[in-house]
């Protein structure tokens, strides 16, 4: 018998919506679209299987908690607005499902692909966006028991972004001796369109980052099976350039100087590693170099405001049933 199942899509309209209902096509599954834009109406017509619960407007984890809370069935499984699944995606859904119940696992994974360009390298937006496809328990595609879900607590919506917020609840379910695991079923995940400030607006993420760091201690990359960063590199790049101002302001020439050329090397090596695997066009040249010299300072600003906000965090311990 083939496990009972809800999709719930967190979602604020965007056209790819539309995308991923036609690939879904029609089944008897329930779709549960959770409109993270209270009050505003999604531009879909919602027809059959489909349901639209409100959301609060606070981000992709209370959005996803509110929609796997109005689902009833066994598994729940979480999908992006912005993938399209394979053809075969319900059919390949179905055997991952059985796979996980057959070996206990609480949780399986869909595997993405990112289409990327053919005819030149990808831009560091584009691959920045390829690394989902090797990301752990991400919730572009990841089905979990609805159990689990309640016994956990949910998604910790002190993560107000589409960042962390699903590692952190992998982490959780993965602390209390559940397994999580790999499915076969595919679908892909489009690279959005983007401005060349990108990378400048999701520093905020960095105070996601002290938030887990507060939860979970120094290990919390290790354990949540992120990979490493440049946090201690932007520290000390942003020291420098710190330091050479205020030394500037005291009339200090020699040590600002040096700091100034300590600022500068760190900040020349951080834009040419990202320059160098791109396209390297006048544009995407431009924009590694006036963003490199934003994001240290940036990416320290908001971890020292995510370290200060979350100084009494604790991991959720509560049952929401």
């Amino acid at each position: 018998m083939n496990p009972a199942y809800t999709i719930v899509v967190p979602t604020v309209g965007r056209p790819s919506l539309a995308v991923l209902l036609r690939a879904l096509g029609s089944g008897p599954e329930e779709i549960i679209l959770v409109n993270d834009r209270p009050g505003r109406p999604l531009p879909v017509a919602v027809r059959g299987r489909c349901r639209i619960v409100d959301g609060r407007g606070r981000g992709p984890a209370a959005a996803r908690n509110d929609g796997w809370r109005a689902a009833r069935t066994p598994w729940v499984v979480f999908v992006d607005d912005d993938v399209v699944p394979d053809p075969m995606w319900t059919e390949q859904l179905r055997g991952d499902l059985l796979a996980a119940e057959h070996t206990a696992a609480v949780a399986v994974q869909g595997r993405l692909t990112v289409p990327l360009p053919a005819r030149r390298r990808p831009t560091d937006w584009e691959r920045q966006t390829a690394g989902l496809a090797t990301a752990a328990w991400i919730t572009a595609d990841l089905a979990y028991r609805r159990d689990v879900l309640a016994a956990v607590g949910g998604f910790d919506e002190r993560f107000p972004r589409a960042f962390r917020e699903d590692a952190e609840l992998a982490l959780r379910v993965r602390a209390r001796g559940h397994r999580l695991i790999r499915g076969e079923r595919r679908a892909a995940h489009p690279v959005r369109p983007a401005g060349p400030l990108v990378s400048v607006g999701r520093q905020a993420g960095n105070a996601d980052d002290a938030l887990l760091r507060r939860l979970y201690g120094p290990q919390w990359r290790s354990l949540a099976m992120v990979p490493p960063g440049r946090r201690a590199r932007h520290a000390l790049v942003t020291a420098a350039g710190l330091v050479a101002l205020a030394t500037t302001l005291a009339g200090r020439r020699g040590l600002a100087a040096a700091a100034a050329v300590a600022w500068l090397a760190g900040t020349t090596e951080f834009a040419a590693r990202r320059i160098a695997p791109g396209p390297r066009t006048p544009r995407e040249v431009a924009a590694m170099a006036l963003t490199s010299v934003a994001i240290p300072p940036l990416a320290i600003a908001h971890w020292v405001r995510g370290w200060i906000a979350h100084r009494h965090a604790r991991p959720i311990m509560a049952v929401a049933r």
